[in-house]
């Protein structure tokens, strides 16, 4: 499964993702290619979109912890790598 959120991207892509993708929510693509042409697809995205698209890509992977996060530009919650492990950081507001 492939999972890409972006702030922006440039028309040609977003019309290249529609091939293979769903699009609930605009510049939110899921589908369930599978792990090779996750992978082009990633690499496509990762070359072709500029750093102002704020890329964040989810693909799942046959080894632990199943998942791993690409992104490009900047996106709104940080990443950090704990152990190999991927996460993205969440921070409180006080009520």
């Amino acid at each position: 499964m492939l999972v890409v959120l972006a702030n922006d991207l440039p028309p040609a892509v977003r019309g290249r993702m529609k091939l293979w993708f769903i699009e609930p929510r605009p510049n939110v693509f899921v589908s369930g290619v599978k792990d090779s042409v996750a992978q082009t697809v990633v690499d496509y995205l990762i070359k072709h979109c500029p750093v102002d698209s704020g890329l964040m890509l989810f693909r799942s992977i046959p080894k632990p912890p199943g998942y791993e996060i690409r992104y490009k530009g900047k996106v709104r919650k940080p990443i950090t790598e704990i152990c190999g492990l991927q996460l993205i950081i969440e921070t409180l507001k006080n009520p």
